[in-house]
């Protein structure tokens, strides 16, 4: 239902699982593995994948905490978008990567949950692209420290809401990576 007219393709889009986003993040290994899956389970099926990598003052670029995790091993010829916003489209060659490959629908895996990933679903779907999240492929850290409700409730309710996400056009959804079609 994208309103890409002319970009019927999906992509998978992995959001900032560096080292020093990830490194306390709730059920870390359990999600990276997932994003593992579907990262190969993309590859399988010819589609594309996009890496996406924040910087800011604690993950300085080049820094170890701003690399990758050692368990996603980016292909050299996949897009890699470097951002230093929330929305991964802010200020990123992300749009121009997308509209290159006629990707009209994304698949959002990463993290972190309630930041990076709710930014750049919702700045998916407001710039005209269907967008699934990956509901057991998302993460986050315990912000409850500062009023935040406990990590598995952020991803939880980032789920619910999302499921019933829609916009003229175009829409949301969720579903886990067993479930996790790459046809539109």
């Amino acid at each position: 239902m994208t309103t890409f007219t002319d970009r019927p393709g999906t992509a998978l889009v992995v959001i900032d699982v560096q080292k020093g986003v990830v490194a306390e993040a709730h059920e870390r290994d359990a999600v990276v593995g997932r994003i593992a899956t579907l990262v190969d389970k993309a590859r399988d099926e010819g589609v594309p994948v996009v890496w996406v990598q924040h910087s800011d003052e604690e993950l300085a670029l080049g820094s170890e905490s701003w690399e990758y995790v050692p368990e996603l091993v980016r292909d050299e010829a996949e897009p890699l978008v470097h951002k230093l916003y929330g929305d991964s489209f802010e200020g990123t060659q992300l749009e121009e990567v997308l509209a290159a490959a006629r990707v009209g629908r994304l698949v959002v895996a990463g993290a972190q949950t309630d930041a990076c990933i709710r930014s750049t679903i919702h700045g998916a779907l407001t710039r005209g692209y269907d967008v699934t999240l990956v509901g057991d492929a998302h993460t986050t850290d315990d912000q409850s420290e500062w009023g935040a409700p406990p990590p598995a409730q952020v991803i939880a309710h980032t789920n619910l809401y999302w499921r019933f996400q829609s916009a003229p056009g175009r829409s949301g959804g969720v579903v886990d990576t067993a479930d996790v079609t790459f046809a539109g």
